[in-house]
């Protein structure tokens, strides 16, 4: 890039002094400012203070292209997925559910089979919304005076607490024992999604 220098003049004067010949200098006139073509490099940082124009994008590569493109690209398909997050979140957070609505009574059965039948009476008659049958656990009670160990069948059976007696009573009057061991306990808290499933298999 070519630069120039500005040489600035003085208003035209008139040096009253002779020179060594005797005789006075000529009149130098002094016309305007005008420019001088330079065949000399300026300093670096003067070089760029007198370039014009928009900053040269020189530093910007591919290194760094790269990594905003990735940005980017993960960002946009992230939206979906925060999305949906957002909506359970959101569903979830809306629904309350009333501690002790529900109950889980437990039953223990001679066998398997036995369980079986009644838990099936149970959901048909809709007094139960789920009956898990736990085989093979050991009970050991006292039973007219002695000591009893036996191997037996528990069924843990989810309902509404509205239920409980006439499930109590469906229970008692179809058990082979003689005392049927039937105990609940109400349910605090659960996922929301299922405790409103029960309530639409089991209504209160």
């Amino acid at each position: 890039m070519d630069a120039y220098k500005i040489i600035s003049f003085l208003p035209s004067s008139r040096n009253s002094e002779p020179d060594s010949s005797g005789k006075a200098p000529a009149e130098v006139k002094r016309g305007p400012a005008c420019a001088v073509k330079r065949d000399f490099a300026l300093p670096g940082s003067l070089e760029r203070a007198m370039s014009f124009g928009p900053p040269k994008l020189e530093g910007l590569t591919n290194s760094c292209i790269r990594p905003i493109l990735v940005i980017v690209l993960f960002s946009v398909l992230m939206v979906p997925l925060l999305r949906t997050v957002g909506l359970r979140a959101f569903s979830m957070a809306s629904e309350t559910y009333s501690s002790g609505t529900h109950s889980t009574a437990f039953v223990t059965c001679p066998n398997e089979q036995v369980a079986k039948d009644l838990a099936r009476g149970m959901v048909e008659k809709k007094l139960a919304a789920c009956v898990n049958i736990m085989p093979k656990i050991k009970s050991v009670y006292e039973w007219q005076g002695k000591i009893e160990e036996d191997s037996e069948v528990l069924m843990v059976t989810i309902t509404a607490s509205a239920w409980l007696c006439p499930l109590c009573f469906n229970y008692r009057s179809n058990h082979p024992y003689e005392v049927a061991e039937v105990i609940s306990l109400p349910i605090d808290q659960g996922n929301l999604p299922y405790m409103k499933w029960l309530s639409e298999v089991v209504p209160e």
